[in-house]
């Protein structure tokens, strides 16, 4: 279920949702060489004297017609219209000379008794001809508009031409990726300031980022002088994932040979400068079963100590990579002996630790350590929602990697698309740094140098624009739990007051997060708007919470609720309103099909004498709604939290479960909590019952479903990371949640409630040991 609903989502997002340019892909047009046909040329006969002294008008000679162009590549549907347009003019003005002659003759037999001329053209014929002429034009101007398609549609790879091996769109979203290069060359494209790269982006996206694509379209394929010898020896083909991505012999990984082999050197890699670090990366193909053990020799004789993985094993049912390591225990690989140390898996990637031992009798034999990070939230098609994860996990990659290992070996698939976006990332990020400003096509088209086709698709490109952008406006906001009380606290030279102006000016820039309205569909059709507390707070379609839709009745799989991304796990939320009286059903039907066993309850059913949530289960006894009766077991109060246990009943399916409510009273009418232990106290009781229940989606409610719900699910999340890893970042995790779902942690003093929180969690808990 949880998978076919992951699918769901991916499928429901499609990427159109991209939260810094929210356009959607399409084809782009393409210049093309124009070649003029030559005029035809009329000859006019010198004037003839007639009978009578009269002269007979200039005669069109048979006109001197232009022989057709051939249909070569070059000639355009300009060139064809020019010919036919032509030919038009020479065909009136052929007629026009008759038609002359025919009216000279008749104004001589007015005054002559010469019989007319039996060569005449009758004024039936002249129509016949002007029509068939035209429809010959026609003709012409369909063969060519036809034949500049195909051309088109022979330019145009697109992801689901199933002729296409996997390795030309590793990532398969629904683009185009336009493999012809304009004939006029590449056009030239400079750096660009930092304080400029919004404005840039904003040019570059518009008309469905039409000049990101024309920039995208304008770069070198690869190095023109590269040869592709070792590669295509008959011995290493079957080594090549993909038979068309393939490593320059220049720049490739050159492994010792085995037992002089000289074909036992080979394996599909190839070193890739970073900013300024010679040789920092190794792009790599995902291993395939037979090269695992030339992949991990790779590891051993480059001295690598990191390794990020940007590709799924499968995706869409698709072989991506051969998993190339134990699940735990060791296993060894020819000569390399592989145990698995560590594994941490986290909402957006997965930490796997290893050591590493050759068993080559001659040589170092010194155990290694080893690091993978393997990137989970790249989706199956297209590129990731938001840049926030990929920014986190390249972070981390640098703050794992030592000073003086060998170089980082990145890998997707094919080892060109993803892989060169993450590289890119890196490099235009660290000359952000240095230089202020950022050259991402001129560094593009320098690794296409050094491995052909690295950054595969205009997507991957303007993704790397986004997360740069992202990186420029919000910096790096993540914080060390030692360092907390002093960002939060002022200097004794400054004024108290510039705490609180900081925390302003952080929140202020998460007001700007844009609200995608064109994702709220659902929720903005008129049946559904009645279901809604308030109408500005509805779930986006790419993540809403669907029901089963009810045999007839149209409109009954929506409910106002969205799934929200935990720490380590996606959709471990479901957001929502408090429950209004025509849609109690709805909400324990959510409850029942998305096995939720834990409800947190964040309002009172009337605050200031206003309902801010229907009381959705009996006092005593039971109380039925559509298929699910609900009965009342326990109910208890402590510290400021009532607990009560409800079993509910499906009475088609006849089954039932139960289901814990955390019913929260320490949050007041007005403002915030006065301490933020009722609020630690409630995280720990609602982790507690999930690990007993299993990690079910938690369904957690206020009034509205994003003030004091966001507030509870960004305290949830930031206290697990500050437990895991020692570290927050209070502004990325709120973020995150308001491009889920829209005004979660409604108010700045929600947002310094956040701080709040976690500066008591920590002095409670205030061995820092305990967190790194």
């Amino acid at each position: 279920m949880r998978a076919e609903r992951l699918a769901g989502r991916q499928a429901r997002r499609g990427n159109a949702g991209n939260f810094l340019l929210g356009r959607q892909r399409g084809p782009s047009s393409r210049g093309r060489a124009n070649a003029r046909a030559s005029p035809a040329r009329l000859r006019l006969s010198p004037p003839a004297t007639l009978r009578g002294g009269h002269e007979e008008p200039a005669r069109l000679q048979e006109p001197s017609w232009p022989s057709p162009p051939e249909p070569i590549a070059s000639s355009s549907s300009r060139s064809m219209m020019e010919y036919s347009c032509s030919i038009l003019l020479i065909s009136i003005s052929f007629l026009h000379g008759e038609a002359l002659r025919g009216n000279g003759t008749a104004s001589l037999n007015d005054t002559t008794t010469s019989p007319p001329k039996e060569n005449s053209p009758p004024p039936h014929l002249l129509t016949s001809m002007l029509i068939l002429i035209l429809v010959f034009i026609i003709l012409i101007l369909l063969a060519g508009y036809f034949f500049r398609f195909r051309k088109h549609r022979k330019a145009v790879v697109t992801s689901s031409d199933k002729k296409i091996p996997n390795g030309i769109l590793e990532e398969q979203a629904e683009q185009q990726m336009l493999l012809r290069r304009s004939p006029s060359g590449p056009k030239k494209y400079f750096p660009i300031p930092v304080e400029h790269l919004e404005h840039e982006i904003r040019i570059r996206a518009a008309d469905d980022g039409k000049l990101f694509r024309e920039e995208f379209n304008s770069l070198p394929p690869g190095y023109m002088q590269g040869t592709l010898e070792m590669a295509n020896k008959e011995e290493n083909r079957e080594k090549n994932r993909y038979p068309n991505i393939l490593p320059y012999d220049h720049s490739r990984v050159v492994l010792t040979q085995i037992g002089g082999l000289q074909c036992s050197d080979y394996i599909n890699a190839s070193y890739i400068d970073g900013y300024k670090e010679k040789n920092k990366f190794i792009a790599a193909q995902g291993p395939k079963q037979d090269t695992v053990n030339d992949f991990w020799r790779m590891i051993w004789e480059q001295k690598s100590a990191t390794i990020v993985m940007l590709t799924n094993v499968k995706e869409r049912k698709e072989d991506k990579c051969f998993q190339y390591w134990p699940d735990q225990g060791c296993w060894t690989y020819g000569n390399i002996r592989v145990s698995v140390e560590d594994c941490i898996v986290l909402v957006d990637y997965t930490i796997r630790k290893f050591c590493i031992q050759s068993q080559v009798s001659d040589g170092c034999k010194a155990p290694r350590l080893v690091t993978q990070l393997h990137f989970t939230s790249w989706p199956d098609f297209g590129v990731p929602f938001t840049p926030i994860g990929m920014l986190k996990f390249l972070k981390k990659v640098k703050s794992l990697n030592p000073a003086h290992a060998g170089p980082i070996v990145v890998h997707c698939s094919a080892g060109v698309g993803r892989t060169g976006t993450f590289i890119v990332i890196d490099a235009m990020i660290d000359m952000m740094h240095v230089e202020q400003k950022v050259d991402v096509f001129e560094f593009v088209a320098r690794i296409r140098n050094q491995r052909q086709q690295m950054v595969q698709t205009d997507m991957q490109y303007s993704f790397i624009y986004q997360a740069l952008l992202e990186y420029y406006l919000y910096g790096d906001t993540e914080l060390d739990v030692s360092s907390l009380e002093k960002h939060l606290q002022p200097s004794h030279n400054a004024a108290p007051n510039l705490v609180k102006l900081g925390l302003e000016e952080e929140f202020k820039k998460l007001t700007n997060v844009r609200i995608m309205k064109e994702n709220m569909r659902t929720g903005n059709l008129p049946a559904n708007m009645k279901k809604a507390r308030v109408i500005q707070i509805i779930p986006y379609d790419f993540n809403r919470v669907i029901l089963s839709m009810k045999r007839g009745q149209e409109y009954t799989d929506y409910i106002n609720a969205s799934f929200i991304d935990g720490y380590r796990q996606k959709d471990y939320f479901i957001a929502t309103q408090g429950p209004l009286p025509h849609t109690v059903e709805d909400f324990w039907r959510m409850v029942w099909e998305w096995k939720c066993h834990t409800i947190v309850m964040l309002t009172e059913v009337l605050e200031r004498e206003q309902e801010k949530c229907f009381q959705y289960w009996p006092s005593e006894g039971s109380v039925t709604y559509g298929e699910i009766t609900i009965e009342i077991k326990s109910d208890s109060l402590a510290d400021a939290i009532s607990v009560r246990d409800f079993l509910i009943m499906h009475n088609q399916e006849k089954l039932g479960r139960l289901v814990r409510q955390f019913h929260f009273h320490g949050w007041p009418e007005i403002g915030i909590p006065a301490e933020g232990k009722g609020m630690i106290d409630l995280i720990a009781a609602v982790q507690k019952q999930q690990q007993q229940t299993g990690n079910h989606p938690i369904t957690v409610h206020c009034s509205a479903g994003a003030g004091r719900t966001g507030t509870f699910i960004a305290l949830s999340n930031i206290l697990e990371r500050v437990k895991a890893e020692g570290l927050l970042d209070v502004f990325q995790a709120v973020k995150s949640l308001r491009l889920q779902r829209p005004h979660m942690v409604q108010t700045l003093e929600q947002y310094e409630f956040c701080y709040k929180v976690v500066q008591d969690f920590i002095d409670i808990f205030s061995d820092y040991a305990n967190f790194k």
